[in-house]
């Protein structure tokens, strides 16, 4: 999730995925192969982990971190994996000491070095807030702001990471002077890693072409890999990157936007007219493939059609919630009641979402969450998965992981375009090696 002052978007904790190194990354480096990394989840209580300011409201989070080195000598850190923000951070200790394993420690490193004020890094305009020069310290300050009014502020400066045993890189990041508790059971971040199409960004300053992973809805199995690879034994269906002609002022060009056609309802096609699934004249209503963003997000008028569908279609079996006064997390109206200790029914409506030249189909237990400690008599409440962007508000359509778990998910930025592919990613693990 990008941090930007014009166009919130939401970022949802419960649970983590870690990402794992396994014996045959230093094997990979040294013939040239991309890196592959074995996921894994832990879930945690609500709360349990630090929340850096770009989490608004949403307290039900899943975020992806990966583990790496930073430093001379090596420092192990954890950072959200974020295709939604461009700048990485981490959470920067004052002395050689540190607060805790969430803290990074420049003063106890080789190879950390500030970025100066005149540099072309501290010149950058592709940040929302760019970077400014401090006059006092000449150093390069950096300021991110975020929706709920909170922000984080350091300095520009440059470090080497080792993701696994891949080369060493010298990348610039925002070294943050923030605070944030570490979590009761170990569990924490000490920043995050951008992965988006910015010139700052960790793919770019990477020269990252391609990376793919595999969200599991299990516990043990999932993958991530950084680079090309023949491994897969999935045809992926491509849409392209969209990218307007002109610069427009709400329109995010480094984000991974994509076109959104249309929306079916158990095979039912939604009357949604064309205008309304694209971006206007302003940029706003671009679709965002985000990785740091829970569930699915649709602006107002597609949410309203969707909304009216599904109920539609589940009234014969599944009774509504209708309390016009509830929202899960101020944005999930769509809600029903489900007899204490059981699920909803298996013949929930998928629902589709139509790209140019692939699909996303959302299906099964991913379609309904179950909202924690709230019931209505003997029943517990669970809320469908597609928030209305309007009620956040968010000026977009954000495709969030929750909908990702089992699709096997290609960033291409050699082609510019994204490929998706329905597959179980226990399976995918086990044949790529990966079992945990």
């Amino acid at each position: 999730m990008r941090a930007t002052t014009a166009m919130p978007h939401p970022t949802l904790i419960a649970c983590v995925l870690l990402l794992l190194a396994v014996p045959r990354q230093a094997e990979a480096a040294a013939a040239g192969r991309p890196l592959l990394f074995a996921l894994r989840a832990r879930h945690v209580p609500a709360g349990a982990l630090p929340r850096p300011p770009s989490k608004l409201r949403f307290h039900h989070n899943v975020s992806l971190t990966v583990s790496l080195a930073v430093g001379t000598p090596p420092q192990n850190v954890t950072m959200v994996l974020d295709t939604g923000s461009e700048l990485s951070w981490l959470l920067c200790a004052p002395g050689g000491g540190g607060r805790g394993a969430s803290s990074f420690r420049p003063r106890a490193s080789a190879t950390f070095a500030s970025v100066p004020c005149g540099s072309a890094q501290c010149r950058s305009r592709d940040l929302p807030s760019p970077p400014a020069c401090d006059g006092a310290s000449r150093q390069c300050r950096v300021s991110l702001s975020y929706a709920d009014g909170s922000s984080s502020d350091g300095a520009l400066a440059t470090e080497v990471f080792t993701v696994g045993q891949g080369p060493p890189l010298r990348a610039a990041f925002g070294c943050m002077s923030t605070a944030f508790d570490s979590s009761p059971d170990g569990v924490a971040t000490a920043g995050l890693l951008g992965m988006n199409r910015g010139a700052l960004s960790f793919v770019s300053q990477a020269s990252t072409r391609r990376f793919s992973y595999c969200i599991s809805d299990r516990d043990n199995a999932g993958v991530l890999l950084l680079g090309h690879s023949d491994l897969l034994f999935m045809p992926l269906n491509y849409t392209p990157l969209y990218q307007p002609a002109l610069p427009l002022p709400y329109f995010d060009r480094v984000a991974y936007s994509v076109q959104l056609l249309g929306i079916h309802v158990g095979g039912k096609p939604l009357p949604i007219p064309a205008s309304v699934l694209a971006p206007d004249h302003t940029g706003a209503g671009q679709t965002m493939v985000d990785s740091g963003t829970q569930f699915t997000f649709l602006l107002g008028d597609a949410y309203a059609a969707l909304k009216a569908e599904f109920l539609k279609q589940t009234k014969p079996f599944l009774p509504a919630l209708n309390d016009p006064n509830f929202a899960f997390q101020e944005a999930f109206d769509t809600c029903f009641r489900v007899p204490q200790g059981r699920s909803p029914p298996a013949r929930l409506p998928a629902v589709t979402l139509l790209f140019n030249g692939a699909e996303m189909v959302v299906a099964g237990d991913r379609l309904l969450y179950k909202v924690p400690s709230v019931r209505r008599g003997g029943d517990g409440v669970w809320c469908l998965t597609f928030g209305n962007a309007d009620m956040v508000p968010i000026t977009a359509y954000v495709i969030g992981h929750h909908h990702q778990m089992n699709v096997w998910v290609e960033y291409d930025l050699e082609s510019g375009r994204v490929g998706l592919a329905p597959v179980r990613c226990d399976v995918a693990s086990e044949r790529l090696g990966l079992m945990l």
